[in-house]
């Protein structure tokens, strides 16, 4: 019996997870260098890979505004909060973007890659699925976090 490398595609999506990617997370969670990460399943290198980098004085609505209207991604946000104690703390959010509009095919390569993805990002502390930007706004990631 043979096993494969972490990185390597599984069975069910096909889909791998670029090095760069998960170097790109540990910067956000380790370094915190980033706000925010998104991610795109690129078909042609069969693999999750980084999209766009959000620099550690954007916030929120910048992360929000580049999701695209109309596709899938998946995407990690570090969530800066003051407690009730007044402490500072941090969560990350893994968020995986489906929007309503996004096609049929895009919907089910995401979510059938979503677990082991997910399963690479170490230390994501909440997930959310959100299919329009309601479902997670501010105030939702607020919510959980507290």
């Amino acid at each position: 019996m043979s096993f494969r490398g972490l990185s390597r595609p599984n069975a069910s999506s096909g889909m791998g997870v670029a090095d760069d990617s998960k170097n790109t997370f540990m910067e956000l969670k380790q370094k915190k260098v980033h706000r925010y990460v998104i991610f795109k399943v690129d078909e042609k290198k069969r693999e999750v890979v980084v999209e766009k980098i959000g620099g550690p004085a954007e916030n929120y609505d910048d992360f929000a505004a580049s999701l695209p209207e109309n596709d899938c991604r998946y995407a990690v946000f570090d969530f800066d909060f003051v407690t009730s104690e007044n402490c500072q703390k941090s969560k990350i959010f893994f968020i995986a973007w489906s929007p309503s509009t996004s096609r049929i095919r895009a919907k089910m390569l995401y979510a059938t890659t979503k677990e082991r993805f997910r399963r690479e990002l170490d230390g994501v502390h909440y997930e959310i699925q959100a299919t329009d930007p309601t479902e997670m706004d501010l105030e939702v990631l607020r919510d959980r976090a507290h």
